[in-house]
Order: structure tokens, then sequence, then C-alpha cells
């Protein structure tokens, strides 16, 4: 059985992951992102199960107590989790798996599953960072502001990380991030599996 890999990328808020995650999964063939369940209202233009599984408290609190997550964190009033479920059903597809979560659910994460593998993205500068988040239009000038000092706890954690990846241009940053993923399928431990027909061939 040629299980998948589990990545998982994290970067403070403005360092572009999100654009880059949907053009890596656009890009690369057997490759996915996690969907995680949330006690957060729906969005309009949102879907039940392909943005979010969509949860309310109880049934957040009742996975809570079967040990159902591999990571999960409460923001504000709302909590998020990965299911370990949704996770292994798609690595025994062959699929390799992407969770989009911070610093302190790449800890859980790595505690859970040492086998993981993590990628942080960093700005290219302070400025630069700013700059995104003044452009995304989103947020007021305090909410920026309390981004950009969640932004330096979250960069303080980088050395937790297995790879560092720079988003100054977006067609480098993305083709480093295919480069990461292409390279572990062809471990030995991934091929061997795939090419068991070939190598008996050869060695006969």
């Amino acid at each position: 059985m040629n299980n998948g890999k589990l990545y998982i990328i994290s970067a403070p808020s403005g360092a572009g992951k999100t654009s880059l995650v949907r053009q890596l999964i656009a890009d690369v063939e057997q490759l996915t992102v996690s969907i995680s369940h949330t006690t957060r209202p729906m969005r309009p233009g949102e879907i039940q199960g392909q943005d979010y599984y969509f949860v309310s408290v109880a049934e957040f609190q009742a996975m809570l107590e079967q040990q159902a997550f591999l990571e999960h964190a409460q923001v504000f009033d709302n909590f998020y989790g990965t299911a370990q479920r949704t996770v292994q059903k798609n690595l025994d597809q062959g699929l390799d798996v992407i969770l989009e979560i911070d610093w302190q659910g790449a800890q859980q994460i790595k505690k859970l599953r040492p086998d993981s593998l993590s990628i942080f993205i960093l700005p290219p500068s302070t400025a630069i960072l700013q700059q995104r988040l003044r452009n995304r239009g989103q947020d007021d000038e305090q909410t920026i502001a309390r981004r950009m000092r969640d932004a330096v706890t979250e960069i303080s954690h980088y050395d937790e990380f297995d790879y560092l990846v720079v988003n100054d241009v977006f067609t480098q940053a993305l083709a480093e991030l295919k480069n990461i993923i292409l390279a572990n399928r062809l471990t030995r431990q991934r091929q061997q599996h795939l090419l068991k027909p070939l190598l008996a061939a050869l060695l006969a």
C-alpha cells in the first residue's frame, strides 16, 4: 500500500499561503487540502463539505471527547479542528494531504504524526507584509496592527518547520512548493512500492 504524505503549511496572515496552496492543488495531481470541522456559522457562498464541515458546538465537543481530532483550536468564540478520519481516508487513497494550520496546530500534528513534513511561508519583508494586508481591504488599521503583532509570534516559530519558502515572487514560491512535494514522492520508501514490478524484473 503506497500511502500519501501529510504536509503542514503555515504562514502569518498576509504571506499569501491561501493563494499558493490553491494554485498548488490546481497544478499538482494526487494532492488535496484537508477540510476542517468548525462551529462558526456558514458564510454566503460557502458549501458544506467543501469549505468546511459545519457542526454544532455539541457535535464538536462530542468529537473532542472521542479524540477524533489530530489538532483543534478555539479562535474567539468558534472551534476549528482537523479530523483524523478525514486525513487518514485521503492518505490511504494515496493522496498527499495539506493541512493549512498555525504553528500551534503544527506542534500538535508533529506529536501525533512525526512522519509529517512542515513548510513555513515567509513574507519578503515586514513592509511588504503590511502592504499586502492593507491591499486586501478587509481590515481596519487596528486589526492590521494586531495581525502584524501576531505575525512576529508566528514567524518566531520558523525553526520548528522542515522547510522555509519566501513568497516574494509568487511563481518562484509556487515552484519551490511543487519541488518539495514532488521530491518527496521520489524517496526510496515511496518509490519501492510503486516500482516493485520493475525492481523485481531488474534484479531477476
